[in-house]
């Protein structure tokens, strides 16, 4: 029987404890002035936000699923259209795809960052697909839809590698719009513009998370979409708000995906924190890439490419028999996560797409090897040791000689 949790796998309760003062402060702002769907909060948070992302505009949503599928209504893209991302992300990144009527072509990812991999792209634009003879525009061979954009998501806190992705897009007309669902803050080395660049700030637009245990976690649901576009702005404010430009004008049929005022309000007070918090995450990573160095050939640590600053949402380690290692951390009262075990083109909801096992090979050999460990700003050195020494304990028991 496992022991009771020592290290918990994420810890909501004391970063809320730390500000309860200045969230209760919202709230009583919020019953003051009975403002509880949009008006100044939301405002507030949408100009501090775009700030953050180093972008010029910033649309508050109610979710990242709907800040996603927003971008791509408001981009145009839809019915007939193919948009292409990996495998290894959370259902929404395809769930939004396929909500916004698009159909869903997926690439694989680097075994080293694990994002979209450049190279495979730009395989399956210059192999599956061609040019449209009419049109001129490129298109999948088999299904002969439009090729209309790309969905590089920036996973566990690190950006893909933008420059190249970019750079193919712009060769091909093709949309970005970036997943960065988990990259608040994360920032990636622009060599063509030889600058850092925020998650958020490269795509025409993108999609941001505030689920309560993202970097940045709202205390429900919530969700943000990014754009240096005006016209594309404003187009995701109709969406969200039933399509209205004005009160009951609805211009066109949108969806009800606003943000709560008090869900922003207590971003506004968090995100002056986010920084902070994004850095001490940056060092306990650096702290168990020195604890668990001498495991190397056990247990394959995360590599932070020379492209990104990553934000370490989530700090992902692989090893063999992963099912006996949670096992074991358990037993500890260590807790652990799997993000993800079963790759998109392998679960039940996409066997219409047609995939088998072996499509995607690095998607397939990662997903059934990554384990999460504890990762959270109030991480304590004394729980990283335990988790630590638990890790080290099993991969000696692994080594062991039987009798």
């Amino acid at each position: 029987m496992a022991n009771p949790t020592k290290v918990p796998f994420l810890d909501l309760v004391k970063p809320h404890q730390e500000l309860e003062s200045e969230l209760l402060v919202v709230v009583k702002q919020a019953f003051s002035t009975a403002g509880f769907i949009g008006g100044p909060m939301v405002e507030e948070f949408e100009r501090e936000f775009a700030k953050f992302c180093d972008t010029k505009y910033c649309v508050g949503v109610n979710s990242g699923t709907d800040a996603l599928r927003f971008a791509f209504m408001a981009a145009g893209v839809g019915h007939g259209d193919i948009v292409i991302t990996v495998p290894h992300t959370f259902i929404a990144t395809t769930e939004a795809i396929s909500q916004a009527g698009a159909q869903i072509a997926f690439v694989d990812i680097n075994e080293q960052t694990y994002t979209l991999d450049p190279a495979k792209l730009k395989d399956y634009l210059e192999t599956q697909c061609e040019l449209d003879a009419g049109t001129r525009r490129l298109v999948d061979k088999k299904t002969k839809l439009r090729v209309a954009a790309i969905v590089p998501v920036h996973l566990y806190g690190q950006t893909a590698d933008m420059d190249p992705i970019l750079e193919i897009a712009a060769r091909y007309h093709l949309i970005v719009i970036e997943d960065a669902c988990q990259a608040h803050g994360a920032e990636y080395f622009s060599q063509k513009e030889n600058a850092w660049k925020k998650a958020g700030s490269m795509g025409l637009a993108a999609a941001f998370s505030f689920y309560p245990g993202k970097n940045l976690g709202a205390c429900g649901e919530a969700g943000a979409i990014t754009t240096n576009d005006e016209k594309l702005a404003q187009k995701m404010r109709m969406i969200r708000d039933h399509g209205q430009a004005k009160k009951y004008y609805h211009d066109v049929e949108g969806y009800n995906g606003r943000l709560d005022s008090i869900q922003a309000g207590w971003l506004s007070v968090k995100l002056r924190h986010l920084a902070k918090w994004n850095e001490s995450r940056r060092q306990l990573a650096h702290a168990y890439h020195k604890l668990l160095a001498e495991l190397k050939g056990a247990v394959v640590l995360p590599i932070e490419a020379p492209f990104t600053k990553g934000v370490y949402h989530l700090y992902v380690v692989r090893v063999q028999d992963r099912e006996a290692l949670q096992a074991h951390l358990a037993e500890a009262g260590v807790g652990t996560g799997i993000h993800y075990p079963i790759p998109l083109h392998l679960q039940k909801a996409y066997q219409h797409l047609g995939h088998k096992q072996g499509d995607f090979p690095v998607t397939e050999k990662v997903a059934s090897e990554i384990v999460s460990l504890p990762m959270f700003p109030q991480l304590t050195a004394e729980q990283q040791k335990l988790v630590t020494e638990s890790v080290a304990s099993y991969v000696n028991s692994k080594l062991a000689p039987t009798h």
